[in-house]
This record gives C-alpha cells, structure tokens and sequence, in this order.
C-alpha cells in the first residue's frame, strides 16, 4: 500500500496518485502523519462496490432464509416507521 503526504499531493498533483498507483492498487493520503484518504483508480472502485452489493444481497437472502422479514402494506410499513422514529425521539 503506497502512502502519499498531503504535501506531496499539493506540490505533485495528480501524476504522482498516478504513478504510485501503477504499482499498489491503493494510495493513502496522509495528513499531518495520521492516514485520512484512500485513493483508488475507478476500476478497483467498481469492484469494491460490486463486493459490497453482494454482500448485501447475501445478508437478505440469509434474512429471507431466517424469516426477518415483514409483510405489510405500504400504509402500515409508513405508519411503524413513524411510531419507531417517535420513540427513537
């Protein structure tokens, strides 16, 4: 994993995130010693997110499997809703 100071990306800009990232798939940019960012070119980042979707669709399927689920109509689904962010209040 390539690490990247904030002052390094002020003075070198974009071609140096370039450069660092034709051999790591991530760059983190630093601030002040403390890593704050990640940077990833587009590609990886549309993996990631696909990665993350399945994940999701995984856990509704175990959810479905489990029976965690409701049936409601639309009125009803408003209407708990309602009453659970009143309580949260």
């Amino acid at each position: 994993m390539a690490v990247l100071t904030a002052n390094d990306l002020k003075t070198k800009g974009v071609s140096d995130i370039e450069r660092l990232l034709q051999d790591a798939q991530e760059v983190i940019i630093s601030v002040r010693g403390t890593p704050r960012y990640v940077v990833v070119d587009i590609a990886h980042y549309d993996f990631l997110r696909e990665c993350e979707l399945l994940a999701a669709w995984a856990q509704t399927r175990a959810d479905l499997a489990a029976g965690h689920y409701r049936r409601e109509n639309a009125d009803a689904h408003l209407a708990r809703l309602q009453d659970e962010l009143s309580d949260a209040l």
